[in-house]
């Protein structure tokens, strides 16, 4: 039984150390992104469906 509480324990705090390493790099910047916004004018753009009813009376 004493080895469950050692297990839980370690866990716990294995738990904790990657949270805290992972607030650390979000802090620091690792997740942000820089590489998008240099090409994101070479998407393509979204395509306009024009109305018939407009095209018609147009004419």
């Amino acid at each position: 039984m004493d080895v469950i509480y050692i297990m839980i324990v370690v866990s716990l705090i294995i738990a904790l150390l990657f949270f805290i390493l992972f607030l650390r790099t979000v802090k620091t910047g690792q997740y942000d992104d820089v590489y998008t916004p240099s090409v994101r004018m070479l998407f393509d753009d979204e395509i306009v469906i024009e109305n018939k009813k407009e095209n018609q009376k147009q004419l």
